[in-house]
C-alpha cells in the first residue's frame, strides 16, 4: 500500500469516525442558558435580567432596564389598576421565574412585584369579564402594564385579539409554594390573609472583637442594596459582636439571597 493510500484511508476513517460519534448524541458538556428575556404577544417589553447571581426569583429584588423592582408586601383585598397584556407561543414550554415550566394554558400570570404564588382576580373593565389566576412569573417590563396573563387567562376575559385590555387586579389568597392548581374559595379562606412585613437579615459573621466586625461591616455594606449593622450582644463566653445583612422584607427573600449569595455560612435572623 503506498503512503498516498494509507493517508486517504486514515483521513476517512477520522471524519467517519467523528460524525458517527456526533450523530450518537455523546456530548456531555453541560452548556449554561442564556440570560432570560420576557416578550409579550402584545408588544415588545423584552429585557435582560441583568441581576448578579440571578436565578429564579421569589421576593428578591432584582434589576431589568436599570430598574430596580422590589417583591411587595400585599393583603387579600388589596386592589390595583392597570393596562394587561398576554404571552403566549413563544415561551410555551420555557422556564417561569420561579422555576416552573410556562404552560400558556394554565390559569397562571406574570407580576413585577407580587409574591410568587399570589391568587388574584383580574377583572376586564371594557367588557366585566374576569378570570382567577396564580403569579408565577415575572414581568411585563413595561411601565403602563401592570400583569401579563396565559393566553388561557386572557382568553377567558376575551382580550386575545386586542392584544391588551384596562384591567383591576383584586388579592384574593397566598397558595401553598408547590401547587400548581388554583385553590377553591375554601382553601382561599384558609390561607394568611397577608404576607408577613417582619423584617429579616442575614448574621453573616460574628466577632469577640469590634475591629474584625468594623471591617467586615465597611466591606459588605450596601451589598446588592442592602445594609450592615453590627449588633453588641452578651453571651456565656463575653462580648459578641454580630455583623447582619439588612433590609430584607421577607423570610423568602432572605433565603433567596443567601443560597445565591457567597455567604455560605450565614443564617436569618429577625430584626429586633
Amino acid at each position: 500500500m503506498n503512503k498516498f493510500v494509507f493517508a486517504f484511508i486514515f483521513i476517512f476513517a477520522l471524519v467517519f469516525s467523528g460524525c458517527s460519534t456526533r450523530g450518537k448524541g455523546t456530548y456531555t458538556k453541560y452548556n449554561h442558558p442564556a440570560p432570560k428575556t420576557y416578550s409579550s404577544s402584545a408588544g415588545d417589553h423584552s429585557s435582560t435580567l441583568e441581576t448578579k447571581r440571578y436565578t429564579h426569583p421569589t421576593m428578591r429584588p432584582y434589576v431589568v432596564r436599570g430598574i430596580r423592582y422590589r417583591p411587595t408586601v400585599v393583603s387579600v383585598g388589596d386592589r390595583f389598576k392597570g393596562n394587561a397584556s398576554w404571552y403566549g407561543p413563544d415561551f410555551h414550554g420555557k422556564l417561569t421565574s420561579n422555576g416552573e415550566t410556562y404552560d400558556m394554558h394554565d390559569m397562571t400570570a406574570a407580576h413585577k412585584t407580587l409574591p410568587m404564588n399570589t391568587i388574584v382576580k383580574v377583572r376586564n373593565n371594557e367588557n366585566g369579564r374576569s378570570t382567577v389566576v396564580r403569579i408565577n412569573d415575572r414581568g411585563p417590563f413595561v411601565a403602563t402594564r401592570i400583569i401579563d396573563l396565559s393566553k388561557s387567562a386572557a382568553k377567558e376575559i376575551k382580550m386575545i385579539g386586542n392584544g391588551t385590555a384596562s384591567v383591576t387586579i383584586e388579592i384574593l389568597g397566598f397558595q401553598t409554594k408547590g401547587k400548581k392548581t388554583i385553590p377553591n374559595n375554601q382553601e382561599l379562606k384558609q390561607s394568611p390573609q397577608e404576607q408577613s412585613d417582619a423584617v429579616f437579615a442575614l448574621q453573616i459573621a460574628s466577632f469577640s472583637n469590634i475591629d474584625g466586625a468594623i471591617k467586615t461591616q465597611e466591606k459588605y455594606d450596601n451589598t446588592d442594596g442592602y445594609r450592615t449593622i453590627i449588633k453588641d450582644t452578651t453571651n456565656d463566653n463575653g462580648r459578641i459582636f454580630k455583623v447582619c445583612l439588612k433590609g430584607f422584607k421577607s423570610e423568602e427573600e432572605a433565603r433567596d439571597y443567601k443560597e445565591q449569595s457567597s455567604f455560605e455560612n450565614a443564617f436569618i435572623v429577625m430584626e429586633d
